[in-house]
Protein backbone atom coordinates (compact mmCIF):
# COMPACT_ATOMS: atom_id res chain seq x y z
CA UNK A 1 0.00 0.00 0.00
CA UNK A 2 1.22 3.22 -0.93
CA UNK A 3 1.89 6.36 1.87
CA UNK A 4 -0.88 8.97 1.00
CA UNK A 5 1.46 10.88 4.05
CA UNK A 6 4.45 10.75 1.88
CA UNK A 7 5.87 14.19 1.33
CA UNK A 8 5.63 15.14 -2.56
CA UNK A 9 6.89 17.84 -4.03
CA UNK A 10 4.23 20.64 -5.43
CA UNK A 11 4.38 21.96 -8.48
CA UNK A 12 2.95 25.13 -10.73
CA UNK A 13 0.93 24.35 -13.79
CA UNK A 14 3.90 26.48 -15.40
CA UNK A 15 6.58 23.61 -14.05
CA UNK A 16 8.10 25.13 -11.02
CA UNK A 17 8.71 23.74 -7.52
CA UNK A 18 6.99 25.63 -4.72
CA UNK A 19 6.28 23.80 -2.15
CA UNK A 20 5.15 19.96 -0.36
CA UNK A 21 2.21 18.09 0.27
CA UNK A 22 1.38 14.80 1.16
CA UNK A 23 0.75 12.25 -1.71
CA UNK A 24 -2.86 11.72 -0.70
CA UNK A 25 -3.37 15.66 -0.61
CA UNK A 26 -1.83 16.08 -3.77
CA UNK A 27 -3.89 12.81 -5.74
CA UNK A 28 -7.27 14.05 -3.89
CA UNK A 29 -7.21 17.77 -4.58
CA UNK A 30 -5.18 17.04 -7.99
CA UNK A 31 -2.88 19.34 -7.14
CA UNK A 32 0.13 19.97 -9.79
CA UNK A 33 3.24 18.10 -9.08
CA UNK A 34 5.73 16.16 -11.21
CA UNK A 35 6.80 12.74 -11.84
CA UNK A 36 9.22 10.58 -14.41
CA UNK A 37 8.70 7.59 -16.28
CA UNK A 38 11.45 5.26 -17.48
CA UNK A 39 10.50 3.11 -20.23
CA UNK A 40 13.10 0.10 -20.31
CA UNK A 41 13.93 -1.04 -23.52
CA UNK A 42 15.74 -4.49 -24.30
CA UNK A 43 19.53 -4.05 -25.54
CA UNK A 44 18.30 -4.29 -29.04
CA UNK A 45 15.34 -1.62 -29.11
CA UNK A 46 13.01 -4.40 -29.96
CA UNK A 47 11.33 -5.17 -26.77
CA UNK A 48 10.08 -3.58 -23.88
CA UNK A 49 9.04 -4.15 -20.65
CA UNK A 50 5.58 -4.10 -19.89
CA UNK A 51 3.95 -4.82 -16.10
CA UNK A 52 0.78 -4.29 -14.12
CA UNK A 53 0.52 -1.82 -11.23
CA UNK A 54 -0.71 -3.14 -7.62
CA UNK A 55 -4.84 -3.38 -6.65
CA UNK A 56 -3.19 -1.27 -4.04
CA UNK A 57 -2.30 1.90 -6.01
CA UNK A 58 -3.49 5.06 -5.01
CA UNK A 59 -4.00 5.91 -8.50
CA UNK A 60 -4.62 3.66 -12.28
CA UNK A 61 -4.70 0.70 -9.74
CA UNK A 62 -4.46 -2.44 -11.68
CA UNK A 63 -3.53 -1.05 -14.40
CA UNK A 64 -1.17 -2.45 -17.51
CA UNK A 65 2.05 0.03 -17.63
CA UNK A 66 5.39 0.48 -19.91
CA UNK A 67 6.84 3.44 -17.30
CA UNK A 68 8.62 2.63 -14.31
CA UNK A 69 8.22 5.94 -12.45
CA UNK A 70 6.73 7.83 -9.68
CA UNK A 71 6.15 11.16 -7.78
CA UNK A 72 9.63 13.75 -7.03
CA UNK A 73 9.93 13.90 -3.51
CA UNK A 74 10.51 17.65 -1.98
CA UNK A 75 14.13 18.79 -3.51
CA UNK A 76 14.62 15.79 -5.99
CA UNK A 77 15.68 16.36 -9.46
CA UNK A 78 13.86 14.57 -12.51
CA UNK A 79 17.35 12.31 -13.20
CA UNK A 80 17.58 11.59 -9.43
CA UNK A 81 13.96 10.55 -9.20
CA UNK A 82 13.76 8.35 -12.74
CA UNK A 83 17.08 6.50 -11.24
CA UNK A 84 15.66 6.00 -7.87
CA UNK A 85 11.89 4.99 -8.98
CA UNK A 86 13.89 2.38 -11.76
CA UNK A 87 15.63 0.79 -9.00
CA UNK A 88 13.05 0.68 -6.60
CA UNK A 89 10.11 -0.64 -9.08
CA UNK A 90 12.17 -3.23 -11.21
CA UNK A 91 15.63 -3.67 -9.65
CA UNK A 92 17.40 -1.99 -12.17
CA UNK A 93 20.33 -0.19 -11.21
CA UNK A 94 24.16 1.67 -12.70
CA UNK A 95 22.16 2.98 -15.77
CA UNK A 96 21.90 6.26 -16.47
CA UNK A 97 18.07 7.24 -17.63
CA UNK A 98 18.12 9.39 -20.89
CA UNK A 99 15.85 12.16 -21.19
CA UNK A 100 13.52 11.60 -23.92
CA UNK A 101 10.53 13.80 -23.56
CA UNK A 102 8.69 15.80 -21.03
CA UNK A 103 4.54 17.74 -21.59
CA UNK A 104 2.42 18.17 -18.73
CA UNK A 105 -0.27 15.73 -17.96
CA UNK A 106 -4.03 17.28 -17.17
CA UNK A 107 -7.01 14.41 -17.10
CA UNK A 108 -9.50 17.10 -14.80
CA UNK A 109 -8.48 15.06 -11.71
CA UNK A 110 -4.92 14.00 -12.06
CA UNK A 111 -2.51 17.05 -12.87
CA UNK A 112 1.38 16.56 -12.92
CA UNK A 113 4.75 17.45 -15.43
CA UNK A 114 6.00 14.48 -16.72
CA UNK A 115 9.77 13.74 -17.68
CA UNK A 116 9.83 10.73 -19.03
CA UNK A 117 13.54 8.77 -20.01
CA UNK A 118 14.81 5.59 -21.70
CA UNK A 119 17.26 2.87 -20.73
CA UNK A 120 18.29 -0.04 -22.34
CA UNK A 121 18.60 -3.31 -20.00
CA UNK A 122 19.70 -7.19 -20.85
CA UNK A 123 20.09 -7.51 -16.95
CA UNK A 124 17.65 -8.99 -14.43
CA UNK A 125 14.39 -7.39 -13.25
CA UNK A 126 13.08 -7.53 -10.05
CA UNK A 127 9.92 -6.34 -9.23
CA UNK A 128 8.31 -4.23 -5.93
CA UNK A 129 5.85 -5.87 -4.52
CA UNK A 130 3.83 -3.05 -3.62
CA UNK A 131 4.25 -1.87 -7.22
CA UNK A 132 4.04 -4.47 -9.45
CA UNK A 133 2.45 -7.74 -9.31
CA UNK A 134 3.06 -8.97 -12.96
CA UNK A 135 5.54 -8.01 -15.84
CA UNK A 136 7.05 -9.44 -19.02
CA UNK A 137 8.81 -8.32 -22.05
CA UNK A 138 6.95 -7.58 -24.66
CA UNK A 139 7.76 -6.48 -28.42
CA UNK A 140 6.25 -3.42 -30.09
CA UNK A 141 3.81 -5.21 -31.74
CA UNK A 142 2.60 -6.66 -28.50
CA UNK A 143 2.57 -3.39 -26.87
CA UNK A 144 0.69 -1.88 -29.64
CA UNK A 145 -2.18 -5.03 -29.07
CA UNK A 146 -2.45 -4.25 -25.07
CA UNK A 147 -3.02 -0.83 -26.01
CA UNK A 148 -5.98 -1.56 -28.47
CA UNK A 149 -7.26 -4.32 -26.02
CA UNK A 150 -10.08 -3.09 -23.69
CA UNK A 151 -9.87 -5.97 -21.35
CA UNK A 152 -6.24 -4.66 -20.82
CA UNK A 153 -6.93 -1.65 -19.02
CA UNK A 154 -3.39 0.65 -19.52
CA UNK A 155 -2.80 3.68 -17.43
CA UNK A 156 -4.10 6.78 -19.31
CA UNK A 157 -1.20 8.88 -18.71
CA UNK A 158 0.86 5.71 -19.44
CA UNK A 159 -1.30 5.33 -22.70
CA UNK A 160 -0.44 8.89 -23.91
CA UNK A 161 3.29 9.06 -23.01
CA UNK A 162 3.81 5.82 -25.17
CA UNK A 163 1.54 7.67 -28.01
CA UNK A 164 3.91 10.28 -28.22
CA UNK A 165 6.80 8.26 -28.17
CA UNK A 166 5.26 6.11 -31.13
CA UNK A 167 4.51 9.21 -32.77
CA UNK A 168 7.83 11.30 -32.55
CA UNK A 169 9.53 8.19 -33.95
CA UNK A 170 7.14 7.85 -36.72
CA UNK A 171 4.90 5.33 -35.01
CA UNK A 172 7.61 2.37 -35.06
CA UNK A 173 9.26 2.83 -32.12
CA UNK A 174 12.65 3.38 -33.65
Amino acid sequence: MQDADEPVARYDAAGNEIGVAPRGVVYRDGLWHASTGVLVRSGDGERVYLHRRSPDKLIFPGCYDCWAGGVLGPGETPDAAAARELEEELGVRGVAPTPIDRFAYDDGSVRYHVFLYEVRWDGPLRHQPEEVVWGDWVTLPQLREVLENPDRPFTPDGRMAIERWFTRRGGTGE
